[in-house]
């Protein structure tokens, strides 16, 4: 191995996530390899080889490094130039280093309160300055000791952000604490941690966080709990460790109170309890009858004749029950039966509030019933500092009537917590549809409400004239009884299927339907108006294909950073993938880049005429969405979807799948792919088994 050392003078690159840096050094010397951010004119020494690129040439790739601070006068003017202080630019660096020489940093580490003798610097500028430094020094040692123990720069500054200076020494103590407390890092990295600083194969820290990481997997696949003999045989496949029927190791799970065991069923402790929650809310509304009274039934009269016999048996069961399921697909007068149980209970002087579980659905519910709608986070006002909601079972929600939209979209745990602010005198109507898609999150919450019998539940079926004249709708109604739709392709025809066989061929056709020819045709905007969806992110016809392509042909914006595998410009479409509550940003939210800084590695993103500033801790949180998968795409309508569907994507070839992917469209629906692969989905409506145990 060889040792080299260079002052740093500017990168060529560095990728934030996997830390891969490649470095000039003052005298040309080209370095790479897993690196932290270093700062232009710090001195650092590399242990490594010299290899030779086929296009680069000769460069250094280093195996680790030791930084050593600038210790000549011009060096550190360029350290502290470099902006990595806030307060010190370039001329004030010069100016602090015309004072002090070559004692400048021992100056800032020791005795900071001499800069007072430099014009210009106050008190509180000083602070700032002494603040910055030792967060900057802080930080830099952190992250060089986290490298060391092969921890890419952006997962290490995840880690410091997390536990500040303990971030070592959690790390070094038990790195499989980190699953549980910084999001982004799983179990494998955890692992491989683990063993690199020394943590024996059958320690309990390990086996413990394992049965975590598994309960959680299950959980992000829908599952409420495992039965006790499929999480024997994860930890037999993913742990090599033979765990028990009553291994210590549950015990003491059970005992911390991370998990629960009921009847050989695991939980995770917050979803047993989130699930019993339910039950009791749900018994409890069950119990309230409401008294009939002469006016509600003589305006229930007055407005019968309106509405088709089982939209008037929804509008006299939300009047009859403290809750109650409005269920149906589209074009069954679904809306307008809500919009006259919302009238009525607004001629009757009663509260009412709106809500659904994600920004775009609670957006969509706004526009058609025409009252203001919230998500269910801002309807209860979570609080993300204390990671609690403000309505809950100690301060109820003081309304009359609550109805929730897109039911089918919300898990267990955000039921719980809807449930817990409901006031017993409360009337909620759950409003959704069963054969679209489940939950990304743990349950099948309305599946499971519907098929107990307990709660009442208005199924509408019958399709409107209006309604009749769309191919969009038929063609949904068409899939969900498991006929094959009506592919006529009509001219004045809203729903068009168009084969291709050649799965490499699909993303450059969806890139002319998006950029010529339906702008071109129907006036749509490539970018606000054009949906792309796909079943999976991964295959020629997936997600990640399909954004690099639309990107390239759609976008010819500035280039501002590149992140996670993504080259991010002005004018691009992205989604956020995960609630922040802080920003008030939502899972599912599509937004727009409309500026940024590439040096300080920031997007500036518009989500509906809010701009936001994201940083690199922010920026894992989102992805382009010129393409979406079907999942992510529930809850929202746009006026054309283009659908890629091909037989690569067999696995999730679904007909609740198709269905929800159909019903996302308003005005046009596009299925680009092949026939096989229509049918596959359409006669597959084996649904994946969820473990839910609500009402079991």
């Amino acid at each position: 191995m060889t040792t080299i050392k260079g002052i740093v003078d500017v990168y060529v690159f560095h990728n934030s996530d996997s830390g891969y840096s490649v470095v000039k050094l003052e005298d040309g010397t080209t370095i790479i390899g897993i690196l932290p951010k270093f700062t232009s004119g710090e001195i650092v020494e590399f242990n490594g080889d010299w290899v030779t690129h086929s296009k680069f040439g000769k460069q250094f790739k280093a195996e680790n490094f030791k930084i050593h601070l600038p210790i000549s006068e011009e060096g550190i003017i360029k350290f502290l130039g470099s902006r990595i202080i806030k307060g010190i630019g370039e001329r004030t660096a010069k100016k602090i280093v015309e004072k002090f020489g070559s004692k400048t940093l021992d100056i800032l580490d020791n005795d900071i309160e001499k800069l007072s003798e430099i014009k210009g610097f106050s008190k509180r500028k000083i602070e700032q300055v002494k603040k910055s430094w030792e967060e900057q020094r802080g930080i830099k040692n952190t992250l060089i000791a986290l490298q060391s123990l092969g921890i890419t720069s952006g997962i290490a500054m995840k880690i410091y952000k997390t536990y500040g200076e303990n971030s070592v020494k959690i790390v070094q103590t038990n790195p499989y604490k980190l699953t549980y407390d910084v999001w982004g890092i799983g179990f494998k990295l955890a692992d491989k941690i683990g063993q690199d600083v020394g943590i024996s194969h059958n320690h309990p820290f390990r086996i413990k966080a394992g049965i975590i990481f598994i309960l959680n997997e299950a959980a992000k696949n829908g599952h409420v709990f495992l039965p006790l003999e499929d999480l024997i045989k994860h930890c037999n496949q993913m742990l090599d460790f033979e765990l028990a029927y009553a291994d210590q190791m549950l015990i003491d799970l059970e005992s911390d109170g991370e998990i629960i065991i009921k009847d050989n069923k695991i939980y995770l402790a917050y979803l047993f309890y989130a699930e019993a929650g339910i039950a009791s809310s749900i018994k409890k509304l069950l119990y309230k009858k409401i008294e009939k009274t002469i006016e509600s039934e003589n305006l229930l009269k007055s407005i019968s004749y309106k509405f088709s016999e089982e939209q008037v048996l929804a509008i006299k069961c939300s009047l009859e029950n403290k809750i109650l399921i409005l269920n149906g697909g589209p074009g069954t007068g679904k809306t307008e039966t809500l919009k006259g149980i919302i009238n009525l209970y607004g001629i009757l002087k009663k509260k009412i509030l709106l809500a659904a579980p994600t920004g775009r659905a609670a957006k969509r519910m706004s526009e058609v019933v025409g009252k203001e709608a919230k998500t269910i986070h801002r309807l209860l006002e979570y609080n993300p500092t204390l990671n609690l909601f403000n309505f809950n079972s100690d301060n109820k929600l003081e309304v009359d009537l609550i109805v929730i939209d897109e039911v089918s979209m919300m898990d267990t745990f955000l039921m719980y917590n809807l449930l817990e602010a409901i006031n017993e005198s409360t009337t909620l109507i759950l409003v959704g549809d069963t054969n679209q898609l489940p939950s990304v999150g743990p349950g099948n919450v309305l599946h499971d409400l519907i098929i107990s019998g307990l709660i009442p539940v208005v199924t509408l079926t019958k399709i409107f004239r209006q309604a009749e004249e769309s191919q969009i709708i038929l063609a949904a109604h068409q899939i969900n009884k498991g006929i094959f739709p009506n592919f006529s392709n009509g001219l004045e025809s809203d729903f068009f299927f168009i084969e291709e066989n050649n799965e490499e061929k699909i993303p450059e056709l969806i890139l002319d339907l998006c950029k010529n020819r339906l702008p071109t045709k129907y006036n749509f905007n490539p970018i606000s108006d054009i949906q792309v969806l796909s079943p999976m992110h991964r295959g020629e016809a997936g997600t990640n294909t399909l954004n690099n392509i639309l990107q390239s042909g759609l976008n010819n914006g500035e280039l501002i950073l590149k992140h996670g595998g993504y080259n991010y410009k002005v004018g691009d479409k992205v989604m956020q993938l995960k609630n922040n509550y802080e920003k008030e940003i939502f899972n599912g939210d599509l937004g727009i880049v409309i500026g940024g800084n590439s040096e300080k590695k920031l997007l500036t993103i518009d989500f509906s005429g809010k701009s936001f500033i994201l940083d690199t801790s922010d920026l894992d949180e989102i992805t382009l969405a010129y393409a979406v998968t079907v999942h992510k795409s529930q809850g929202s309508e746009y006026p054309c979807v283009i659908l890629a569907l091909t037989t690569s994507q067999y696995i999730m070839l679904q007909r609740n799948l198709l269905y929800t992917a159909v019903t996302r469209a308003s005005k046009l629906m596009i299925i680009v792919g092949t026939k096989r692969a229509v049918s596959i989905a359409v006669n597959n409506n084996r649904i994946v088994k969820r473990f839910t145990s609500l009402f079991k």
